[in-house]
């Protein structure tokens, strides 16, 4: 197998630049701050988004037209997502605009003007957003049980409520932007048809800046609701407990734990709920996985009176984890490395992988995923089967 050519360096301006080279003429760009929704207190919940929403609307350098076109009019696409630890914001294109493409997000990072009446309509835009989620009965029900499993602030919707949404000013989004967005809390991620001195040659674009960032405590717990709603015709509901973070020992196990419970269409809670006994078109399993938090997601719509029994089923296949067999263990691992490779196909979706990775500790990590995951024990995922609590959401027809 050929060699990666990968690179990783902290600049003195307190950058972190990481980088892959590849040969497909493309290149994927991305300028990410380390702050997101879990630093954010119970009074500004949602002010990442709001400002990752907000930098799109013009910097002292391009308009709000300007900012799309440009990528676009090169054949390129453009985005941007808040995360708990992260605001990223990132594009692709062919590689000849590479100085272009790293450009755009370093000019969203660090010139943004906030408009205020820019400000005041997307203002309106994430209020309908909110809406949004609350009225997508999957969605609403994927925020509640995070609601369960922590304690505030850490368990509100990345993207706030209508009442911190609305009571965030112009003051406090440039307050927060003064006070958090500089050099030392950023990451460069480059993965493309590029040459390591032209990426640190961008990168040293970035001018030198040093601000801190404080922690908020994030508090585990557990705890269970049922919501009734009319107009809908499906229950949906939601199964969740915490898992291994990023830098505990069984990080790995948790991922193979999570693929077979839940991942794909011969993943065990498929098998046996929809399968055999055709009680939902959807059921799936979602590993949610930082250095600070991890927790697993199960969820599943189904008929009112079948709730409980998937809840039953779900507990079941779980118990029956402790007793996965070798031949599974194996089968599951190769799937996951065949899964690894495939997405790394997508440059974009490479870069996420590595910015995660880096997040987590260190991006090279993301090389050695393979060998990791060969190295898990089989005890190790049977004793994720031993469950020490567990939350529930459901959102039933009234």
């Amino acid at each position: 197998m050929k060699k990666v050519e990968f690179k990783r360096r902290k600049l003195d301006s307190g950058l972190t630049v990481i980088f892959e080279k590849r040969n497909i003429p493309i290149v994927a760009v991305a300028s990410s701050v380390k702050f997101g929704a879990q630093y954010e207190n119970e009074d500004i919940k949602g002010i990442s988004h709001f400002m990752e929403h907000l930098v799109f609307k013009g910097t002292k350098n391009r308009s709000v037209t300007d900012i799309p076109r440009e990528v676009e009019n090169k054949g390129g696409i453009l985005n941007a997502f808040t995360a708990e630890e992260v605001t990223c914001f990132w594009n692709k294109m062919p590689s000849k605009y590479f100085s272009l493409s790293a450009d755009i997000p370093r000019d969203l990072v660090l010139n943004p003007l906030f408009e205020k009446e820019a400000l005041e309509r997307e203002r309106k835009v994430i209020l309908e957003e909110i809406k949004m989620y609350h009225d997508n009965p999957s969605t609403h029900v994927l925020e509640k049980i995070k609601e369960m499993l922590y304690k505030k602030p850490f368990n509100m919707s990345i993207a706030g409520t209508l009442k911190t949404v609305a009571g965030l000013t112009r003051e406090k989004v440039v307050e927060l932007f003064d006070s958090i967005y500089s050099t030392n809390n950023m990451i460069f991620s480059v993965v493309g048809d590029v040459e390591w001195e032209e990426v640190l040659n961008e990168a040293n674009k970035f001018p030198k800046m040093n601000k801190k960032i404080n922690k908020i405590p994030i508090v585990e717990k557990n705890g269970e609701m049922v919501e009734k709603r009319k107009g809908i015709d499906q229950a949906h509901l939601v199964f969740g407990f915490h898992m291994p973070k990023l830098g505990d020992k069984n990080r790995y196990a948790a991922e193979i734990f999570d693929s077979v419970l839940g991942g794909g269409m011969s993943s065990r809670l498929f098998q046996e709920v929809r399968e055999k006994r055709g009680l939902c078109y959807t059921i799936k399993g979602h590993l949610e996985q930082s250095k600070d938090y991890s927790y697993e997601m199960i969820y599943a719509g189904t008929v009112k009176e079948k709730v409980k029994e998937i809840r039953e089923l779900i507990l079941k296949e779980i118990k029956k984890l402790g007793e996965l067999k070798k031949s599974d263990f194996e089968e599951i691992k190769e799937r996951l490395i065949g899964l690894r490779g495939i997405s790394k196909e997508k440059s974009d979706l490479t870069m996420i992988e590595l910015l995660q990775e880096e997040l987590g500790g260190n991006a090279e990590n993301y090389y050695k995923y393979e060998e990791e995951i060969s190295r898990v024990r089989l005890k190790d995922v049977q004793n994720l089967s031993k469950l020490n609590g567990y939350s529930f959401v459901s959102l039933v027809p009234e």
